[in-house]
């Protein structure tokens, strides 16, 4: 399963460029208030590594198996829903974010539905569990810490069967792998 099938946009990819600087800012805010005493770069840097690969690398995993099933896939950004990120992070101390999505053109199955999103919250649990490792060896290092929650919450928010979620696609295709996924990404929070 290789990635010579992946296809971007120049607009796709200044999209997620833009989704990716917005969510750092918008994190790195809450961070500087509540975690870093060396300031807004730093949490920004930390915001950019953590928050932006998770986003990432939670759509991209939805693009891909998109498109190996032969649909086109896009992401594109939701411009209120970056600015609500920043206005909660400037406001609120709190981050509730809905940057944006990919879409996807195509006849789909509902199997290929589930799958399509089941990618997006097993990706970032993959990435909680590759964090926790990093924890348990290196301990609490605050890009691991912060990598590790950010993924773990990421996961757990987006399998919520509700809809447009990708919990409930998952839960129309396969309501075992959904609640699986969902147990999983529920430990993964109450261990952060």
């Amino acid at each position: 399963m290789g990635f010579s099938h992946l296809r971007f946009s120049q607009h796709e990819l200044q999209e997620l460029l833009k989704s990716w600087a917005v969510l750092s800012f918008a994190f790195a805010i809450v961070l500087e208030n509540q975690a870093l005493s060396s300031g807004f770069l730093e949490g920004f840097f930390l915001s950019g590594l953590t928050v932006g690969v998770a986003f990432l690398f939670h759509e991209m995993g939805h693009k891909f198996v998109a498109q190996k099933f032969g649909c086109w896939a896009e992401f594109r950004a939701f411009d209120w829903g970056l600015l609500l990120a920043v206005f909660m992070a400037l406001f609120m101390g709190r981050v509730f974010a809905a940057p944006g999505a990919v879409f996807i053109g195509g006849q789909i199955s509902r199997e290929q539905s589930g799958k399509i999103a089941v990618f997006g919250p097993l990706t970032n649990i993959f990435l909680a569990g590759i964090f926790f490792v990093l924890l348990h060896f290196f301990g609490e290092v605050k890009l691991f810490l912060y990598g590790y929650n950010v993924n773990s919450g990421l996961a757990f928010f987006n399998l919520w069967p509700f809809l447009f979620f990708d919990g409930f696609k998952i839960f129309l295709w396969r309501k075992e792998i959904w609640l699986l996924l969902m147990l999983t990404a529920t430990a993964l929070v109450f261990l952060g």
